[in-house]
């Protein structure tokens, strides 16, 4: 069975797995913390107990949590594994690169720090990107490691915008430093979001710091129908000018 708990005042979801876990489980424990957390407005964080109590799954409940997880993990902003399980930690250490969260895995004595671990995660998102709409130009703050719901936001954002429009005029990124992405999920989604929009941009600008020089040819390279250009870290009107272009070179509206 599973078993679902809130710990305070971190406020963090707790399911703890014992005996056998079902598929009426997910039903009645992972479904509704799901669609509480939709209907809230709030993205999960989640500590998966599964201790020396926990027996199996059942085929059915192996199949449910197939369906449910991909949804699940992207409301997540973290999830602690707890368990001194070797099949748990070692499945889990090998599939958490391609989860769009950070997923960490700690032993049953290791409760505490799992638990600090939800708590002193970021609440706040890795870019923070505004359309300029008089402009056409989508400008990307870089502030923290890249993470999937992100890229998410971002694409939201360009789409929405992208159904009566042909394309955006330019995006700028604007960084001190490239932080990386936070896993290898996150870096699966971005390259999707390049290729899903590689077409729809007329410019792209990155004003940066010389350490981040080095992605401008990775740019032209992936957004291939754009113009490039570095700027400087401080010249970010410059680069949004530049952007822009010239009334003539703007993308017309979509018929």
């Amino acid at each position: 069975m599973l078993q679902r708990t809130r710990e305070t005042p971190a406020g963090i979801d707790v399911v703890k797995a014992i005996g056998t876990v079902s598929k009426s489980d997910y039903e009645t424990v992972v479904e509704p913390l799901v669609e509480d957390a939709r209907r809230e407005g709030r993205r999960l964080r989640v500590l998966c107990e599964i201790g020396p109590e926990f027996r199996s799954f059942t085929p059915a409940a192996g199949w449910e949590d197939l369906k449910i997880a991909p949804s699940a993990m992207r409301l997540c902003e973290g999830c602690a594994v707890v368990s001194d399980a070797r099949w748990i930690r070692g499945t889990t250490r090998l599939t958490r690169f391609v989860m769009p969260c950070p997923v960490h895995v700690f032993s049953t004595r290791e409760r505490d720090e799992a638990l600090q671990w939800l708590v002193s995660l970021p609440e706040s998102p890795g870019i923070a990107h505004r359309l300029l709409t008089d402009s056409r130009v989508l400008v990307v703050e870089v502030q923290h490691p890249l993470r999937t719901q992100d890229f998410d936001a971002l694409a939201a954002t360009a789409d929405n915008w992208l159904r009566t429009h042909d394309a955006l005029a330019g995006v700028v990124i604007h960084t001190r430093e490239f932080p990386g992405w936070e896993n290898i999920g996150s870096l699966i989604r971005h390259a999707r979001f390049i290729r899903d929009h590689r077409r729809k941009v007329e410019r792209i600008a990155l004003a940066a710091d010389g350490k981040v020089a080095a992605l401008v040819p990775q740019l032209a390279n992936h957004f291939v129908h754009a113009d490039v250009r570095r700027f400087a870290y401080d010249e970010l009107d410059d680069a949004l000018a530049w952007a822009t272009g010239p009334e003539t070179q703007r993308p017309g509206e979509a018929r």
